[in-house]
């Protein structure tokens, strides 16, 4: 897990997806903790279902007085995102993308970004998502990866800096309900098997 620091971090402006007000970063976590989950894109297939799998810590995150936030690199698919209602969540975009190069989470280049795409932690994702009818699409910035940060009340420390290695990492429920040191009856979606016809789709 790289260093972060929380003070160069939480200077950095994010948009609200809902008023368009802009906000520093640290005054989400000033009065409660904050689970930000940093998504590649809002068009992302996968991207959404990892949403949706997080969100289903909402209500427990919300009853242990801890926020559920993502945010996003652009506003390009925040309309769809936001009507598709993935995140229950705030959503945030970080127009500059300057916690994105804070946090570590690396950019793809026009080359790398295929074989990562077509990995195996994509095709399952991707086939658990078509399985509960998340669809995406291609528009917006491809090369951007994603992760997770999970940040204690004031600021105090990280609890959890999840970088995305591959689009199809995410962090599981139970991970993200232990840094937090709260209980959670959520249960994680089931990748199925995947195979030539489900996961080349």
């Amino acid at each position: 897990m790289a260093n972060v620091d929380l003070v160069q971090l939480g200077k950095n402006v994010l948009k609200s997806g809902e008023t368009g007000e802009s906000v520093e970063l640290q005054s989400l976590w000033q009065d409660q903790p904050v689970v930000f989950f940093f998504l590649r894109r809002f068009g992302c297939q996968v991207c959404r279902w990892m949403a949706a799998e997080v969100s289903k810590l909402e209500a427990d995150l919300r009853s242990s007085g801890v926020a559920l936030v993502g945010v996003g690199p652009e506003e390009f698919g925040l309309k769809e995102f936001t009507e598709g209602g993935f995140l229950k969540g705030s959503i945030y975009v970080d127009e500059q993308k300057k916690s994105y190069k804070d946090l570590g989470f690396k950019r793809y280049t026009a080359l790398s970004v295929v074989p990562a795409a077509l990995g195996k932690k994509v095709r399952d994702a991707a086939s658990k998502a078509n399985a509960e009818g998340i669809k995406g699409n291609f528009s917006g910035d491809l090369l951007q990866s994603g992760g997770m940060l999970i940040v204690s009340k004031g600021g105090e420390k990280v609890l959890l800096h999840f970088i995305q290695d591959s689009p199809g990492d995410h962090v599981p429920l139970e991970d993200i309900s232990k840094a937090l040191d709260i209980s959670s009856e959520a249960k994680a979606g089931q990748m199925p098997v995947c195979n030539d016809s489900v996961c080349t789709r």
